[in-house]
């Protein structure tokens, strides 16, 4: 079907079984909007449908994923009738600031209703959106991470997709709307950057299908892969290099890291650590890695990714953290050596043969 047409709400059905559906108000929270029905996406368009003005907002340090669920959010309300105002905690990384409407998208540190509602996606808490003021809103949490949380009023999860993207074209067929081409480039973006470019465990044949219908609906993918994957800065470059020159090797396990000196010297951003991780975890016979980088105030910053054989996001979460199954992360307390022997420990509980090298 030509998804660049209206579709109606029926030719997609509603959230699957297992997804998080309508939840409890809040305590100390807006009280839930009565009669809501107990389907999430149903009672998603009904709110938006009472409502006028929305906040939409994802996690702090925004990726792919959270940059083009939040564009294509706004995308279907302005086709709703609705205003929508697009904020996040920090700047958006340079390699999507060309995605249609990413202009629309503004920095802030604290929001000012009035707002019908806040649609938060892929956080596990308000606290993970890192803008203050969000108390006291009617909240809509869609989240996909095995660490989402029902915080909100209205809480859609589904463990089972590949991004939040995803649930947002759900949402969007759902609603009658139309996929244009501006709408299926920014979740094509969702769907390539959280699945790591189709490489991590939850890239399924319902990927490729949804990845196919939004080229069919007018995404390039050729463009929107090397926008992403060939747009590198200078200074990230060079980041990489004084990463790799502190690559370290256990049997199945690799790690690697930077301190804020490297990050000075080598003129970078913290979007330019974003994928550097890769690098480890790509050797032969590694099945998790982890890429640790000194903050200025010399707490240390962890991503972790594995394979699939081990579940990062569990550890992860054991150490206040949270992600994917396969890519995560967590925040540790300094300095790197203290916070290299608490990873290690957590990886020793969970990685078979931690130390065996397989050849």
């Amino acid at each position: 079907m030509d998804r660049t047409h209206p579709n109606p709400a029926q030719e997609l059905p509603a959230a699957a079984p297992g997804d998080a559906a309508v939840g409890a108000s809040v305590p100390g929270s807006s009280p839930a909007l009565p009669d809501l029905p107990a389907d999430p996406i149903a009672a998603i368009l009904q709110v938006l449908r009472q409502g006028e003005r929305f906040l939409v907002c994802s996690h702090a340090r925004p990726d792919g994923d959270a940059v083009g669920s939040m564009l294509a959010v706004g995308m279907l309300l302005q086709q709703m009738g609705k205003r929508a105002d697009l904020v996040s905690a920090d700047r958006i990384p340079a390699i999507y600031r060309g995605l249609p409407g990413a202009g629309d998208i503004r920095s802030a540190l604290r929001v000012h209703g009035p707002y019908d509602a806040v649609i938060l996606l892929e956080c596990d808490g308000v606290d993970r959106a890192r803008l203050r003021g969000l108390e006291g809103f009617f909240l809509i949490n869609i989240d996909h991470h095995v660490s989402g949380s029902t915080f909100a009023q209205i809480n859609w999860i589904d463990c089972q997709v590949a991004s939040v993207g995803e649930m947002v074209y759900r949402l969007a067929l759902a609603a009658g709307a139309t996929i244009t081409p501006q709408m299926a480039t920014c979740l094509y973006t969702t769907v390539l950057t959280d699945t790591g470019g189709f490489c991590y465990g939850a890239t399924r044949a319902s990927t490729f299908a949804l990845a196919r219908d939004l080229v069919l609906a007018g995404a390039d993918p050729v463009r929107i892969a090397q926008d992403v994957y060939f747009s590198t800065s200078t200074s990230r470059i060079l980041l990489l290099g004084a990463a790799l020159s502190n690559l370290k090797r256990e049997g199945r396990v690799a790690w690697l890291w930077v301190t804020h000196q490297d990050m000075v010297r080598t003129c970078a951003s913290e979007e330019d650590c974003e994928g550097i991780v890769n690098y480890a975890v790509c050797i032969s016979g590694v099945e998790v890695a982890v890429f640790l980088r000194e903050l200025p105030e010399r707490r240390i910053r962890l991503s972790l990714r594995s394979k699939g054989k081990v579940n990062v996001a569990a550890i992860a979460e054991r150490l206040g953290g949270g992600g994917h199954e396969s890519a995560s992360g967590c925040t540790l307390e300094g300095p790197l050596p203290r916070a290299l022997d608490e990873i290690f420990a957590e990886l020793r509980k969970s990685v078979t043969n931690f130390s065996t090298d397989p050849h």
